[in-house]
């Protein structure tokens, strides 16, 4: 095969591998997100802002919001779909992979797989339309890797359930219509869907924010939140509800953050091209080819990770173990592919004109969320070695 046919943005022709459906969202997710979001990324990013509802609309048009659920007004599509759409729209930026995540992935998926039917005719249509806007409340300001230690409590009130505790570093927890809230009560950790103009709900922004700033992020703060009985999930108890959800979220980061990766990659080839300096192109040095090669090392090897995992999701077969080696190993490619590249631009690596700087703290806050990587490093280890390390 001569060099001709090697394409430096497919390198081991992953995308030959999807199927036609799958080529086609992956082309129409591409298009939408060149034309109406790389636009403006850099001004939201800058500004922190984001235009929710607008964006919930029109990701609701384009078919993403709960894409791989089934029915209720979603799309229906297979795991790899999903996962190659939110690849093409974190190739753009991190937040915004989030916001149909949180949307699709925890909200939704926790209403479709939990909820009653009531509460799923209420509200899947609405959300995958993009009429309404979700938001997944587990983690709290001492309750993060630990879920099990959350404060938040439900209890009885004649046929009602009140709730009352705080929860933090909530996506669209600002803009949401409807809050998936986890709490305590006397049967163990149950799912709440929660109204968000119920009285004693309040949402405050978070602000300040070094990374993930094309993102809203709330504080939910629940002060005797009165609920009726059948706002409570009927049967899931425990934490195997919750951390269903985020496994489901961990599957779309796994292929999201090679979208960011191959962003960067991408961006620092077509700058040491284009720079000259001491009379030749950046990219006719041998520092800065061994650094092109280790990039894209590391992008292909990243988006046949996800493709793997994805094909195991769709048969049925894919253990969360294996998500979390996926999150574990890709984030931590993106991430150390963003900061190679930010170096390869020298001084205009800082800069917004260029998304690699912003593609780079974006990821600081993907290794964190959805578990931490010391969090999945421990759960690789409890499944090769039959042994927990995460309590002593």
């Amino acid at each position: 095969m001569s060099d001709s046919a090697v394409d430096p943005r497919d390198f081991l022709r992953i995308d030959e591998g999807l199927t036609g459906e799958e080529s086609d969202i992956r082309d129409a997710v591409r298009e939408y997100a060149r034309v109406e979001l790389q636009p403006h990324v850099a001004n939201w990013y800058e500004t922190a802002t984001l235009p929710a509802r607008d964006l919930a609309k029109g990701f609701g048009r384009l078919g993403v919001l709960g894409m791989h659920l089934q029915g209720y007004g979603c799309a229906g599509t297979s795991s790899v779909a999903y996962g190659i759409a939110c690849r093409e729209l974190e190739a753009v930026d991190s937040g915004l992979r989030s916001f149909v995540s949180v949307q699709g992935s925890l909200a939704m998926y926790a209403i479709h797989r939990w909820g009653s039917e009531q509460q799923r005719e209420q509200w899947l249509p609405k959300l995958a339309a993009g009429e309404a806007l979700g938001c997944f409340g587990l983690t709290e300001p001492d309750a993060g890797s630990d879920p099990a230690s959350m404060r938040t409590r439900a209890r009885r009130d004649g046929s009602d359930w009140v709730l009352d505790g705080t929860k933090m570093w909530i996506t669209n927890g600002t803009v949401a219509d409807v809050a998936v809230v986890w709490a305590r009560t006397e049967e163990g950790i149950r799912g709440f869907v929660v109204p968000t103009d119920t009285p004693g709900f309040t949402a405050n922004e978070v602000k300040h924010k070094l990374s993930l700033r094309a993102s809203l992020t709330a504080e939910l703060v629940l002060d005797g939140v009165r609920l009726p009985a059948d706002a409570a999930f009927p049967e899931v108890r425990g934490l195997r509800g919750p951390l269903s959800c985020l496994n489901e979220a961990r599957f779309g980061i796994v292929f999201g953050v090679v979208g960011a990766a191959r962003t960067c990659y991408e961006t620092a080839l077509e700058y040491t091209i284009s720079r000259e300096q001491f009379g030749r192109p950046l990219a006719g040095y041998q520092l800065t080819q061994r650094k092109l090669a280790d990039l894209l090392v590391e992008v292909n090897r990243a988006g046949l990770v996800a493709l793997q995992l994805g094909r195991l999701k769709d048969a049925g077969t894919l253990h969360h173990s294996q998500v979390s080696l996926g999150k574990l190993a890709n984030v931590r490619a993106a991430l150390e592919v963003a900061r190679t590249a930010r170096s390869m631009l020298g001084a205009n690596g800082i800069s917004l004109e260029y998304p690699v700087m912003r593609h780079m703290a974006n990821l600081e806050t993907v290794l964190t969320y959805e578990g931490t990587e010391e969090m999945h490093a421990l759960s690789l280890g409890q499944a090769v070695t039959g042994i927990s390390a995460f309590r002593s």
